[in-house]
């Protein structure tokens, strides 16, 4: 049986985030982004208008905070299941989602692996929701047991701190086209070389960057990093 497609929406005001929810949801079989909203305001139009599945949800938007959403009779209306990211830490915020019904919490500096583990999931959730017509026990059990799987893979972003991370990839935002070593990264951001190779590496393993040898005339290759657009 062919799976039905997942209609999602972004709500997030960061560009670089923006780019980076849209390359996986792209690359995501049955998921199909249709549109990025940057406000509260564009996202309950773009709600009414596109009746998503799926909403990407960050808390901090310029017109006010995302978790006010799930509390709005309109927005009930439609049936929206919902991922927060969000750099909310306060347990407040994340009472309101789970109560809410979000489908899962995820904290910033986002881990691309992490997001995509909560897709993969969503994908089987949404996907037995539309198969069974009665449950059992085992059927409720296993619905449960997707939405509140916990991720045991993703230890890397231990101690990464976003505004570093901005910092460390703001040049290859600037100049998509270029490639820039760790000593070049040195001299426009004043980091140390150790936390720059840190979030470099880091950068590689959640897509944001590549990592290549680039070969000169004479010595040994250096390592460079490139944007992945």
């Amino acid at each position: 049986m062919q799976s039905e497609v997942i209609d999602v929406l972004i709500v997030e005001d960061e560009s670089n985030l923006q780019r980076l929810y849209e390359e996986l949801i792209r690359s995501t079989p049955t998921m199909r982004l249709v549109g990025c909203a940057s406000s509260l305001k564009q996202a309950n139009e773009m709600i009414a208008a596109h009746k998503p599945t799926l909403i990407l949800l960050d808390n901090y938007l310029p017109d006010g905070q995302g978790i006010t959403l799930l509390s709005q009779p309109e927005f009930k209306r439609y049936n929206c299941s919902v991922i927060f990211i969000t750099a909310a830490t306060d347990m407040d915020t994340c009472s309101q989602a789970i109560q809410g019904g979000a489908f899962d919490y995820i904290l910033k500096p986002i881990s691309w692996k992490r997001l995509n583990h909560t897709f993969k999931r969503f994908i089987q959730f949404y996907g037995q929701q539309r198969l069974w017509k009665v449950v059992d026990q085992q059927c409720v059990d296993t619905l449960y047991s997707l939405q509140y799987s916990n991720f045991q893979g993703d230890r890397e972003n231990k101690g990464i701190e976003e505004n570093t991370l901005q910092r460390v990839i703001a040049p290859f935002q600037q100049s998509p086209e270029e490639t820039y070593s760790i000593d070049e990264i040195m001299q426009v951001s004043g980091l140390s070389k150790t936390t720059i190779r840190r979030y470099l590496e880091y950068a590689v393993d959640n897509k944001l960057l590549s990592a290549e040898k680039q070969y000169g005339k004479v010595g040994q290759p250096r390592r460079v990093y490139r944007w992945l657009s």
